[in-house]
């Protein structure tokens, strides 16, 4: 067993076990932070495989980026920040359905590879990249940026009462 797959199970168990954390906590920002955790955890494992620029795009975007629109967003909507009754559920049924959707999704990689060693293409270059990004995904990232924009927008309008509100007409005597 080599050092990289030492990284790869120790950075995959601290994936997994944050994102079980981020599905069961009782605290909205608790649950926030054990995201922040498991998507650190799946860059480096990106890191380990030789995918720097996924690994930074993992940390840019969705840590740096989603994370702080959904705790921006919990601020502004004046959720609570505590402990919350209602997000207790009960853990059996979701344990059952997401072991029965993992060991279905693990039948079906199985089936798909038949344990069969493919080729590796050959490796990406910046000029590659850049072509992908700014080509073929580039509505993709706008209609995401849109997305996240129209959020941020949505919780503060939610959070404000004042905004949008019509204002009291001043009421006139009738002589």
């Amino acid at each position: 067993m080599t050092v990289s797959d030492v990284l790869l199970l120790a950075l995959g168990a601290l994936a997994v076990g944050s994102g079980a954390l981020v599905v069961t906590s009782k605290h909205l920002v608790r649950a926030g932070l054990y995201l922040v955790v498991s998507l650190g955890a799946i860059a480096g494992l990106y890191l380990v495989l030789g995918a720097e620029l996924v690994a930074w795009v993992q940390v840019l975007v969705y840590v740096g980026a989603v994370v702080v629109l959904l705790l921006f967003a919990v601020m502004l909507t004046r959720a609570p920040i505590g402990p919350s009754a209602d997000l207790d559920r009960p853990v059996f049924p979701a344990a059952l359905i997401g072991g029965g959707v993992g060991l279905g999704l693990a039948g079906l990689f199985v089936d798909a590879f038949h344990w069969v060693r493919y080729p590796e293409p050959e490796p990406g270059t910046a000029e590659r990249v850049g072509e992908q990004i700014f080509g073929a995904w580039v509505l993709p990232f706008e209609v995401l940026s849109i997305l996240l924009l129209s959020a941020l927008v949505g919780a503060i309008v939610l959070s404000r009462p004042d905004i949008g509100a019509r204002k009291a007409e001043p009421e006139t005597e009738d002589a």
